[in-house]
C-alpha cells in the first residue's frame, strides 16, 4: 500500500530510529526525521536538527505529521529517571498540537517474574528496577494521553539487535563489534530461551500496524514474537551465518560487570536488568499474527549474517553465506 503520510521519527539516529525510516521510505511515506546531528547522507529523508529535550524543537519537527515514532532513548542506560519522561512529554505534546499517532517501541522492562515467561499484551506488569518502572510511567502516560485524544500504538519486542551498533546486547554483549566471531558470551544458563527482535523487522511490522490505522484503537498494544532462542540455538545460528563451526559458547562474564559496576553508570545499569536473564523469557505474538495474517519475521540465519556483515564481524566477500 502506498501513501503520501509523512512521519516525524524522533531518535532518527539510532538503531530502531534509523530502521524506522528507512522502511518507512520503503513504503512510500515522507520521512521527517529529528536528531541533534544529520548524516551526510539523507537517503532522501527530510532531516531536522533539534533536540528531543526541547519541546519547541519537537513541536517545530512535528508540524503536519501524521505519526510520530518515539524512537529516543538516554544513551548507555544513563539518567534515565531525569530524560525519558521529559521527552516523552514533548512528544504527547506536539501529538496533540498536531493530531498525530505516537508510535513507541516497547520492551520487556516492563514486566517482573511474576508475568514471566509467556508476556502477553495484558500481562501483569511489576517491574524489579526503576528503568522498568519509567517504561510502565510511559506507557500509562500515553494511556492518559489516549483518554484525551492523543492515538498511541505500543509494539513490545525483545532485545534487539540488527545491522547497525547501537545499545543492545548482541552487539555490546554476546559479541564484539568489528572483529571476528570466536567466542558467543551467553548472559543465561545454555538451556534459557530468550526473546530476540530483528531490527528492520520491527520497523517493517510498525508500518505495517500503521497502514492498518482504522483497524486500531486509539491506544493499541501488539508484542513481536521474534525469535525465541536457547544459548545453543543462538551460537549454532551465529555458527552458521558466519561460516564458522569452531566458535565457542562460554558464560558472560558477570562477575566482570560486577566488579566494575561501581565505577560505572551503565555498567550498573546492566547489572539490575541481570533478571531478565535468569528465566526463559517469550513475546507472545498470537494477537500481531492474527492481526496482520502473519509471522512478518526475516529467516534467522539471514538476519544474523546481514547483522554480522553490519558490525564489522564478517566479511562479506569472503565469509560464504549458507542459508538454513
Amino acid at each position: 500500500m502506498r501513501t503520501s503520510k509523512t512521519a516525524l521519527v524522533i531518535g532518527a539516529n539510532g538503531g530502531i530510529g534509523r530502521e524506522a525510516c528507512l522502511a518507512l521510505k520503503r513504503h512510500g511515506w515522507q520521512v521527517r526525521a529529528l536528531a541533534r546531528s544529520a548524516p551526510s547522507e539523507r537517503d532522501g529523508m527530510e532531516w531536522v536538527q533539534g533536540d528531543a529535550m526541547q519541546r519547541a524543537d519537537v513541536l517545530a519537527a512535528a508540524q503536519g505529521v501524521d505519526v510520530i515514532v518515539h524512537a529516543v532513548n538516554p544513551p548507555g542506560y544513563r539518567q534515565w529517571d531525569k530524560l525519558v519522561m521529559p521527552m516523552l512529554d514533548n512528544t504527547i505534546a506536539a501529538a496533540k498540537a498536531t493530531g498525530a499517532r505516537i508510535v513507541l517501541p516497547g520492551t520487556i522492562y516492563n514486566y517482573g517474574p511474576d508475568a514471566f515467561p509467556s508476556l502477553r499484551e495484558d500481562s501483569p506488569q511489576h517491574p524489579h528496577t526503576r528503568k522498568g518502572e519509567i517504561r510502565v510511567d510511559m506507557e500509562r502516560r500515553l494511556a492518559d494521553a489516549a483518554r484525551e485524544g492523543v492515538r498511541t500504538l505500543i509494539l513490545r519486542c525483545g532485545d534487539f539487535f540488527g545491522p547497525h551498533p547501537g545499545n543492545n546486547w548482541l552487539s555490546q554483549g554476546l559479541l564484539s563489534i568489528g572483529k571476528p566471531v570466536k567466542t558467543v558470551r551467553y548472559p543465561a544458563e545454555y538451556a534459557h530461551k530468550h526473546a530476540w527482535a530483528y531490527l528492520p523487522d520491527v520497523a517493517e511490522t510498525m508500518v505495517r500496524l500503521l497502514e492498518r490505522e482504522h483497524d486500531l484503537k486509539a491506544f493499541d498494544q501488539f508484542h513481536f514474537g521474534g525469535y525465541w532462542l536457547d544459548g545453543h540455538a543462538m551460537t549454532d545460528a551465529i555458527r552458521r551465518a558466519a561460516d564458522n563451526s569452531q566458535i565457542a559458547l562460554r558464560r558472560f562474564p558477570w562477575w566482570m560487570i560486577s566488579l566494575i559496576a561501581p565505577f560505572n553508570e551503565t555498567l550498573r545499569e546492566t547489572l539490575k536488568m541481570r533478571y531478565l536473564w535468569k528465566t526463559p523469557i517469550q513475546m507472545d505474538d498470537s494477537k500481531l499474527v492474527t492481526f496482520l495474517g502473519g509471522k512478518p519475521y526475516t529467516p534467522l540465519d539471514e538476519a544474523l549474517r546481514t547483522t554480522l556483515v553490519g558490525l564489522g564481524c564478517a566479511d562479506i566477500d569472503h565469509a560464504h553465506y549458507k542459508a538454513a
